[in-house]
């Protein structure tokens, strides 16, 4: 069995590991995927995009897909349950010179499963096979799709969507350990992902849900038998987790980050937004993504929830500022 370390390839696309960075709707954006480049992820996703929106050359649709060359190999991921306007969405991926082009059948937010997409085509497996069938007639880069294991515990029906994708021509599929009813909560169940495993032929399987470090990578591997991983929510904060986990998977003892260290990285981050968005946004982003850096931290309670409130760039800057001093007293 290759091992998480080794090259995988999709189609003609060939990737120096197996540790890939999902994509994270308002959260993936581009000053996040920067942070992401620095520690190259072997594949790394985009925010989610409409089908619809993306044919209309809605402007903010377009703007969700900014790249830089240093985010290579990148991924885009679809949203939608059309078959007539797939293809043609994933020419759009193509064109805009993207390696991977994804269906996204796992999202399970109300707004998004309404009109029977994101998590909503579970309902309709043989629809997937007619969308992604779709994709890949019109595009020469692999097609992959993200699933998850079921609508509810009674209708889990995971195995029979990765025979669906692989005859569909998909490349790959990657298994949420959840229902679309679980959400995000509760531990995934990694049984999908095996049985997933053993049901595919030619078709990687890749593994998702609770990969938050070294051990749980291996972990699912392990017991699943999948042939890469998808870190999802193990990336907010941890921008680094990938040379984490390919350090623990070759026996390098693992260093864990200072606070300063932690906090250098979320200035650099907050330099990244700066660049790329307007003061407004940068704030509103920061009292997110300042939340991420440091919540392990006891004593940055009060930065935490201080950053939750800012209203400018200063403010935040002197935020910054004064938890590097804090830190080195």
């Amino acid at each position: 069995m290759a091992q998480l370390t080794d090259p995988i390839t999709f189609g003609s696309l060939t990737l120096p590991h197996r540790i890939f960075y999902a994509p994270l709707a308002g959260c993936s954006d581009f000053p996040f995927r920067k942070m992401s480049a620095k520690y190259r992820p072997a594949l790394m996703y985009c925010e989610m995009v409409k089908m619809d929106a993306l044919i209309r050359h809605d402007r903010g649709t377009y703007h969700i897909l900014d790249y830089s060359p240093d985010m290579h190999p990148i991924g885009a991921q679809l949203c939608g349950s059309k078959p007539q306007i797939a293809g043609q969405a994933a020419k759009i991926v193509e064109d805009l010179g993207f390696d991977v082009v994804d269906l996204n059948c796992g999202c399970p937010v109300d707004k998004v499963t309404k009109d029977g997409s994101g998590s909503g085509m579970l309902k309709t497996p043989e629809l997937i096979g007619e969308v992604l069938s779709n994709m890949v007639a019109a595009v020469k880069i692999p097609v992959t799709v993200k699933i998850r294991a079921g609508w509810d515990e009674s209708h889990i029906n995971a195995e029979e969507i990765v025979k669906i994708a692989e005859k569909a021509g998909a490349k790959a599929i990657c298994v949420h350990g959840r229902t679309r009813q679980q959400g995000y909560s509760g531990p995934a169940n990694w049984e999908y992902i095996k049985a997933c495993k053993q049901a595919a032929d030619k078709i990687h399987v890749i593994g998702n849900g609770d990969v938050l470090d070294g051990p749980s990578a291996v972990n699912i591997r392990e017991q699943t038998g999948c042939d890469a991983v998808l870190v999802a929510r193990g990336t907010m904060g941890q921008p680094w987790i990938v040379q984490e986990i390919l350090n623990y998977l070759q026996g390098v003892p693992l260093q864990p980050r200072s606070l300063e260290e932690c906090r250098q990285e979320l200035y650099e981050h907050f330099i990244h937004i700066q660049s790329y968005h307007h003061d407004h946004k940068v704030c509103v982003d920061m009292r997110r993504v300042g939340c991420w850096y440091l919540k392990k931290s006891t004593g940055t309670r009060q930065f935490r929830e201080l950053m939750s409130r800012a209203q400018s760039i200063q403010e935040i800057e002197e935020l910054l500022k004064c938890a590097e001093e804090a830190d080195r007293k």
